[in-house]
């Protein structure tokens, strides 16, 4: 009987999220809720294994791991891209490559940036801590209501749009700005197109909202974010190499600038990590997709993908291999 791996089911939460019986009546589907530590971990555990199911790039899967899985003959991930798989080395292996065609809408991540942003504003971590531990506001200082306020989105795609779209329900001004946004495109979604500088020298709180890349990597360095306000406030909810992560928590520390993150360099983040005791700061331990409608749509795909394979017939195929 063929072996399945489903990976980093964090929330222990994947099996009850679709229906997996098509699969189970012919393949042993085994879950795995802890992330590997290593490359190494990685390749002991899913040694055995026919399939793996990974979702989205929690687990990468470069050249070196693929070759160290002789066993492995399909790797589904979620998400129609997934720059944590190497495709090629898989297809060199004969290793079919799947994917998701169902994308999680953009409602729960623009809707947690907001959250952020507004318990940011507020200090609700702090505040909710504050009362667990018995105390009520001694420790707290006012927070800032967002009315009045100017928010500046850094890339007004899908997400960006919708997240400016709920700033100007709260009455903030809306500043946009992406290398290759047009002032038209800007105004659809009520914002006005400037300059980075601008927007980071005039904005209250700035939200993310660009994919990794080469190009967009360290949008925000040391230097950008200095120019930012004092306590102007950082969301992102998009890629933890958007901005320069040392002279984030450098500015954090100081207290210069308040941090709204869902995303981290290391995810989970280890126990160790200095985000964990940062002050200034909202964590959320990458929150922005994961929703039961979302989840749901995912596992669903990826059990039709499985079931699909292993009747000799694969569907949402990336690569061709060689007869």
């Amino acid at each position: 009987m063929k072996r399945i791996a489903v990976l980093d089911d964090w929330q222990n939460a994947a099996a009850g999220l679709a229906d997996w019986s098509a699969v189970t009546a012919q393949a042993e589907l085994v879950f795995f809720r802890e992330a590997f530590a290593d490359a190494h971990q990685a390749a002991a555990a899913l040694t055995d294994f026919d399939a793996v199911v990974a979702m989205r790039e929690r687990t990468p899967f470069p050249a070196e791991l693929i070759a160290r899985l002789p066993r492995l003959r399909l790797l589904s991930f979620t998400g129609a891209r997934n720059a944590a798989v190497d495709t090629e080395a898989c297809t060199r292996h004969g290793i079919q490559v799947c994917f998701t065609s169902g994308q999680p809408t953009t409602y729960a991540t623009a809707e947690l940036a907001l959250a952020l942003l507004l318990a940011a504003a507020r200090q609700l971590a702090l505040g909710d801590a504050e009362i667990r531990a018995g105390r009520f506001q001694e420790n707290l200082q006012p927070g800032t209501e967002l009315f009045g306020q100017t928010l500046g989105v850094i890339g007004l795609g899908k997400l960006g749009s919708r997240m400016a779209r709920y700033a100007r329900a709260l009455d903030m001004t809306i500043l946009a700005w992406s290398p290759n946004l047009t002032a038209e495109k800007a105004a659809e979604s009520g914002a006005t197109l400037v300059s980075k500088r601008a927007l980071l020298e005039r904005s209250d709180a700035v939200s993310l909202h660009l994919v990794l890349s080469d190009r967009s990597r360290h949008t925000l360095a040391a230097a950008d974010l200095a120019m930012m306000k004092p306590g102007a406030i950082v969301v992102n909810t998009s890629r933890a190499g958007l901005v320069d992560q040392a002279a984030l928590l450098e500015a954090v520390q100081a207290g210069r600038l308040v941090a709204a993150l869902d995303v981290f360099a290391h995810e989970p983040l280890p126990a160790n990590d200095p985000w964990r005791t940062a002050p200034n700061t909202v964590l959320s331990p990458h929150l922005g997709y994961v929703s039961r409608g979302n989840m749901s749509a995912l596992y669903r795909e990826s059990a039709e993908n499985l079931t699909a394979w292993l009747s000799g017939h694969p569907i949402r195929t990336l690569n061709t291999l060689n007869a």
